[in-house]
């Protein structure tokens, strides 16, 4: 026990050290011209209203903000959740810009959240596929939304659309070049098969959820995912 232990710990604090150190140029990338609608549409799938806390897990250098805060407007509230502290200092950066008062970044893990709901929504964005138990992680943020309250999740992975075949081996590269720690030229388990795999594990507690929906980008790159918590007397299986 005390091995596994250790092994995640050096697990996360690897991740931490180089989300740090990388945060910079992760910026750029999330920023990347056309990126842009993805999150547009992301941030309109979670039908945000003046007012609403909404807050975002893995929220990275704060990519996801403006579209998030153009929704709730002043008078709501957007978090955002990270455990890198590089990340969330670009962030801090970004709210201060904008002169941003009801922005505010919390330093914590996104499998065990220090929020407390009930809120409005939750939104994930390119962070699933990080966690060692995505669909558990993704039923604890649907237990902080208040009922008739929307989840998102925005994630990349391999695509399945045959147009897409001659840019798999550069998504491969993408993902094995931004997997720490990026030294290993070979791999007992290369790192895009668990990442396919715990993007579709996430999807799973929405898709029996009211008004579930999923589309693509990108190819078939890029997928959102959303969903409405279940209101009083609903279940997931019943909706």
């Amino acid at each position: 026990m005390g091995q596994h232990t250790d092994a995640a710990n050096r697990g996360t604090n690897e991740a931490q050290t180089f989300y740090g150190r990388w945060a910079r140029l992760y910026d750029l990338v999330a920023t990347f011209p056309g990126v842009g609608s993805w999150r547009e549409r992301t941030a309109e799938s979670l039908d945000l209203s003046p007012g609403d806390t909404v807050v975002e897990m893995g929220c990275g250098t704060g990519a996801n903000f403006p579209y998030l805060r153009e929704r709730v407007g002043a008078s709501g509230t957007v978090v955002g959740v990270d455990f890198t502290r590089g990340m969330l200092d670009r962030a801090a950066v970004r709210v201060e810009e904008r002169g941003w008062q009801n922005v505010h970044l919390v330093r914590g893990d996104a499998t065990a959240p220090p929020i407390e709901g009930p809120i409005d929504a939750v939104l994930g964005s390119f962070v699933v596929g990080m966690l060692g138990n995505p669909a558990a992680a993704v039923e604890e943020w649907c237990s902080l939304v208040r009922p008739g309250g929307r989840i998102a999740l925005l994630d990349a992975s391999r695509s399945t659309d045959p147009r897409a075949r001659p840019l798999d081996a550069l998504f491969r590269l993408f993902v094995a070049a931004s997997a720490p720690p990026t030294t290993r030229l070979r791999y007992s388990t290369p790192p895009w098969k668990p990442l396919d795999d715990r993007v579709a594990a996430a999807r799973e507690p929405l898709e029996g959820r009211p008004e579930y929906a999923h589309e693509a980008f990108a190819l078939g790159f890029v997928r959102l995912s959303s969903a409405t918590v279940e209101r009083d007397g609903e279940t997931p299986e019943s909706s």
